[in-house]
């Protein structure tokens, strides 16, 4: 095909294939995703081979391609994608870790532009213009265009309420979507979110990670910032302590104050409205029971 929109958190994602591109496929993790409707929050227009930067743009943050075995961050490699500046343009080069032709992309994009351009190169007849990590950026950049908030959670709907776990890799929040969903719960996602206000009422969303993912969303009531515990223990947290204890599991670029300003602004609100406690856990259905006998 030669475009397509994709519905995730809300967001409207159009695609649409330059002439020279390859036909575009989304991976079988976005199918449920594809909507038919000609409004979009971004348009990204897919190109075949790549751009020549301008030697005036300014490297302003690379990543490395970081993996994790058994709880170690492991570098494979030192780049794995790179920011660039140009004026009021911005530059993502990135490799594709998984890929076996040395993809590599381009994106140029701008936080006040609603329309992007990516080019690609090392594709074959079809491509997938949003395979990883080119859908987490995008989606990170469109956070911060709308003041909403990424974060590394789980987060589940039971009986009506949602609640948030968050914490660091290792910290429990897949245990915890694991023993909400054998009690009932509906799973939101089980590691990474998107929290948005909507119109005064704060929602979480997931984004596609897994094959079998489906678009799901929830009300958000309680956030909890996990650790593992040798008793089941809820410590109510407010003010700044709140908002640093959730700004630590955000999701963020912190090359750019202008990026980091509004995120501290966005958690500062949602945390003086959305309930937020520390919870130490012992890893057993029990948890299930003290959080709704502490509700």
């Amino acid at each position: 095909m030669k475009d397509y929109t994709l519905k995730i958190a809300g967001y409207n994602i159009r695609f649409e294939a330059s002439e020279e591109s390859p036909e575009l496929i989304p991976s079988e993790r976005f199918l449920r995703n594809i909507i038919q409707t000609p409004d979009y929050d971004i348009l990204i227009r897919v190109h075949h081979g790549t751009l020549k930067l301008s030697e005036e743009a300014d490297r302003v943050f690379i990543a490395p391609y970081i993996i994790e075995v058994k709880g170690m961050k492991i570098k494979q490699r030192d780049h794995f994608w790179s920011v660039y500046k140009h004026h009021s343009d911005l530059y993502i080069f990135t490799n594709f870790p998984d890929s076996s032709h040395g993809k590599k992309a381009l994106l140029k994009f701008s936080l006040t532009l609603r329309e992007w351009d990516l080019w690609l190169e090392g594709t074959g007849e079809i491509t997938d213009p949003f395979e990883y990590p080119v859908d987490s950026l995008v989606l990170y950049y469109l956070t911060v265009i709308h003041s909403d908030i990424m974060i590394h959670a789980s987060g589940v709907n039971y009986a009506g309420n949602g609640y948030l776990f968050s914490g660091a890799s290792g910290k429990g929040k897949t245990t915890l979507a694991e023993l909400w969903e054998d009690s009932g719960a509906k799973v939101i996602h089980d590691d990474r979110l998107i929290l948005r206000n909507i119109n005064g009422t704060y929602r979480m969303f997931n984004t596609p990670v897994y094959r079998d993912d489906e678009p799901r969303e929830s009300p958000l009531n309680k956030i909890f910032i996990i650790e593992h515990g040798t008793e089941n223990k809820i410590i109510p947290v407010k003010g700044a302590t709140a908002v640093t204890l959730v700004m630590a599991n955000c999701i963020q670029q912190n090359w750019d104050p202008e990026v980091i300003a509004p995120l501290l602004g966005s958690v500062s609100t949602m945390c003086s409205m959305i309930p937020t406690v520390k919870l130490f856990f012992r890893p057993e259905r029990r948890i299930i029971d003290y959080i709704l006998e502490y509700e």
